[in-house]
């Protein structure tokens, strides 16, 4: 029995963009050298406005899957989540179920793979801060550039994707 692999997600980059065109959603999108982590490119994002978003890919216990995205300066309590999102004790989800549901990999992970969520595996969870925020910042399913969505854009594209986030308040910015 041979494996196969898994399959293309439907979009990459171009086809991100180029949906969030013909859909006429406001954005702006900045090429930059690939940022693996929060810590990395922060002179890079200081030019540009908005909030930075930090996106995490969990599993639950029980085999659910999340996506938390907040902005890059709050602490996300994984001890602490599961209460805060109803879930069960989470870990980080692996690549291959990464790229089969969202279509990223270690790095790219943002709120714009749920497009290629198409079967709503993954549950969406954001942070009160990054809902009232007035741009918003993501990666377009690669890590090396930026995309600044205005928030009536970017709420804009959950409606077309027919996601209705769970907004949580995990509290203040990380002291520093």
């Amino acid at each position: 029995m041979t494996t196969q692999p898994p399959p293309t997600p439907a979009f990459d980059r171009d086809g991100l963009l180029a949906w969030m065109a013909a859909h006429g959603i406001d954005h702006t999108t900045h090429d930059h050298p690939a940022v693996f982590r929060v810590e990395e490119g922060l002179e890079m994002k200081a030019a540009l406005p908005g909030a930075h978003t930090k996106n995490l890919f969990l599993k639950d216990k029980k085999g659910r899957l999340w996506l938390i995205s907040a902005r890059q300066d709050t602490v996300i309590d994984l001890k602490a989540a599961p209460r805060a999102i109803g879930s069960d004790r989470l870990s980080f989800g692996n690549e291959t179920l990464m790229w089969e549901t969202l279509g990223v990999r270690p790095g790219s992970v943002t709120a714009l793979g749920l497009i290629n969520d198409v079967e709503r595996r993954v549950g969406f969870v954001l942070d009160r801060r990054l809902w009232e925020a007035d741009i918003v910042n993501f990666h377009p399913l690669t890590n090396t550039a930026t995309t600044a969505l205005p928030q009536a854009a970017f709420r804009r594209v959950l409606t077309l994707l027919g996601r209705d986030p769970q907004v949580v308040d995990f509290g203040p910015p990380a002291a520093g």
